[in-house]
C-alpha cells in the first residue's frame, strides 16, 4: 500500500473539487485541501495502527465483590458508509455479563473501541462484529480462554445519509443485533437486554 505524501493528499482533493467542477484555487477553496486532509487523519483514524486503543480489565472479584449480572454501556457513533463514503451515525446499546472467575472491562474502553471500530469506511453489519469480537478477545485474552463471559450483545442503530440525502431520500434508522451466548441461547435473557435497549430510544 504505498504513503502518500501531505501534497499528494492536497493533490487528490483539489482533484476532486476539478471533478465536481470547483475551483480549487477560488478564495472559499484555497485552504480547503490541507483542512480536508487533516479531517481525514482524524475521522479516518481506525486505519493507523498506533490508535488501536488500550483495553483495561480487572480480575472478577479482585476488589471482593464478584459481578455475574449484566452490565450495560450506551453511546454515540459515527462512521462512514464504504459504498458512497457518506458519514452513518446513530447509537449504540452494549451488554454483556462477566464470569464470576474472569475479566470486567474498564469503564470507558468499550466507547474507545467502538469509535476505532468506526473510524474507517464501514458497513454497520461489520462494525458490529469488530466490536464484539475486539471486546470479546480482551476478555478473554488467552489461546484457550478458560473463563470466557457469559454473553456478549450489542445493537447499532444507524441513520445513513446515503439513503437519506441522495438515492431514495428517505429518512429511517437501520437496525443490527450482535448476540453471544447467553444473549443468543436464554430467551429471558435476551429479552432483558432488548428491554433495556427500546427503553432508551
Amino acid at each position: 500500500m504505498k504513503n502518500f505524501t501531505k501534497d499528494e493528499k492536497e493533490q487528490i482533493v483539489k482533484d476532486m473539487l476539478l471533478a465536481i467542477g470547483e475551483d480549487p484555487e477560488r478564495e472559499g477553496l484555497i485552504d480547503t485541501p490541507k483542512r480536508v486532509v487533516k479531517m481525514w487523519t482524524e475521522i479516518f483514524r481506525g486505519y493507523d495502527k498506533k490508535n488501536v486503543p488500550k483495553v483495561t480489565v480487572f480480575n472478577n472479584g479482585a476488589d471482593g465483590i464478584v459481578y455475574d449480572s449484566m452490565i450495560n454501556d450506551e453511546g454515540d457513533y459515527y462512521s462512514h458508509c464504504e459504498h458512497h463514503g457518506v458519514t452513518f451515525f446513530g447509537k449504540y446499546y452494549f451488554a454483556y455479563i462477566p464470569h464470576p472467575e474472569g475479566k470486567l472491562l474498564g469503564l470507558s474502553k468499550v466507547a474507545r473501541v467502538v469509535d476505532y471500530c468506526a473510524a474507517k469506511l464501514q458497513v454497520q453489519e461489520r462494525l458490529g462484529h469488530e466490536i464484539v469480537d475486539y471486546l470479546w478477545k480482551k476478555l478473554c485474552n488467552k489461546r484457550v480462554c478458560k473463563f470466557p463471559p457469559l454473553g456478549m450483545a450489542l445493537v447499532l442503530e444507524g441513520e445513513h445519509l446515503c439513503k437519506t440525502m441522495r438515492g431514495v431520500k428517505k429518512k429511517g434508522k437501520m437496525r443490527t443485533t450482535k448476540l453471544i451466548g447467553a444473549f443468543k441461547d436464554d430467551a429471558k435473557t435476551r429479552a432483558e437486554f432488548m428491554g433495556w435497549v427500546n427503553s432508551r430510544r
